[in-house]
């Protein structure tokens, strides 16, 4: 730790985002031929995965490997998703160009992940009318809303359907296509972002469905194990990690600008989940969530000291989480409604799940 820094006393005032930043800029630097390493091993490991659902006989295998290259679909995306912020090299024009291509297997127009996760989600998280992401509605937005919309809520919120919401609410509403309600502004890159996964897709069912005829095989397993597999799995994937990164009992959510702004979300309405056995590593570190939203510049390959250093100066500030299964479901059981007059969770009939929480 840096010798100067001490940690913050209890009850004393948050520093200002700035001042945290500062802590973490020497563990802020990036690496251009790392993180092409990490770009190149990726892909190398997901055309194998491809590959196998192709090669290998039975059934099982082939879908096994459709889940591995889900896996490794979302890890890409992960690389993606440092390169949008411009945290993966030092290279601007670089970043645009690595965050496309290591997209393309999810499906993920650049521009439009930009626009909804940078600008808004980032800008604004956990500020009510403005992140659109698992934001929770209150007893009486509940209430008024139509009886499919009331059963769709339930159901992303079951704790069983992560990949639904992120697929249908996320991607296709606001990222493939989106219409003016979803996204008023109308840019030119939008319409080719969309066009290139587009076509990858085409390019991506049409290998499949040429290996299948040479190899003598079902066109319609081949494109079940080798594509629709994959991106439900990587659907499912994201869907899970966007949702345990930001809802919790201790994770607040806030209807006004100003006292949104004075609690800190950057620090407070994240989640530090921690895993055995070194799994957050395989995720690429994107568990360490409350380094990356303090700043975003931080590359992936960096968030692990950045957030042992936050935890450490931070005592008591950061929710930490020890991941369970009994956690989660606990979690999706309490968490579906939000009620801002008392500023705690709640059921579906508005009865508190969670404790007050703090401003």
């Amino acid at each position: 730790m840096t010798p100067d820094l001490l940690p913050l006393a209890p009850g004393a005032p948050l520093p200002h985002r700035k001042i945290i930043r500062q802590w973490l800029i020497p563990l802020s630097q990036r690496t251009t031929a790392y993180a092409l390493a990490l770009l190149l091993a990726d892909y190398l490991l997901l055309v194998a995965a491809l590959a196998g659902t192709a090669l290998l006989a039975a059934t099982w295998a082939k879908l096994l490997c459709g889940v591995a290259a889900g896996f490794m679909t979302g890890r890409l995306f992960i690389i993606g998703h440092d390169a949008c912020h411009q945290s993966l090299t030092p290279h601007r024009t670089l970043n645009k160009w690595v965050g496309r291509i290591a997209f393309l297997p999810s499906l993920t127009p650049y521009s439009l992940w930009d626009a909804g996760h940078n600008v808004v989600h980032h800008g604004y998280t956990n500020l009510r009318g403005v992140d659109f992401v698992w934001a929770p509605c209150t007893l009486e937005e509940f209430a008024a809303l139509s009886g499919t919309r009331r059963l769709l809520d339930r159901i992303h919120r079951s704790g069983w359907a992560p990949g639904l919401y992120y697929m249908v609410e996320i991607w296709w509403k606001r990222m493939f296509f989106p219409n003016r309600h979803h996204m008023p502004t109308r840019r030119r890159v939008f319409v080719l972002d969309n066009l290139l996964v587009s076509g990858f897709s085409l390019l991506w069912a049409a290998a499949l469905a040429s290996a299948a005829v040479t190899t003598g095989q079902s066109i319609v397993l081949l494109l079940l194990a080798g594509m629709v597999v994959p991106f439900l799995f990587w659907c499912a994937m994201i869907g899970f990690v966007v949702y345990v990164h930001h809802t919790h009992t201790d994770v607040r959510w806030h209807e006004e600008r100003a006292a949104w702004s004075k609690a800190q979300p950057f620090v407070s309405t994240t989640v530090h989940l921690t895993f055995p056995l070194r799994f957050g590593a395989l995720l690429h570190h994107i568990m360490e969530h409350t380094a990356h939203h303090v700043d975003m510049s931080i590359p992936l390959y960096r968030l692990k000291p950045s957030q042992q250093r936050l935890e450490h100066l931070l005592p008591g500030r950061i929710v930490i989480q020890p991941f369970s299964w009994r956690w989660y479901f606990d979690t999706a059981r309490r968490c579906k409604l939000y009620d801002f007059s008392r500023h705690c969770w709640t059921d579906y009939a508005g009865r508190p799940t969670s404790q007050r929480l703090p401003a």
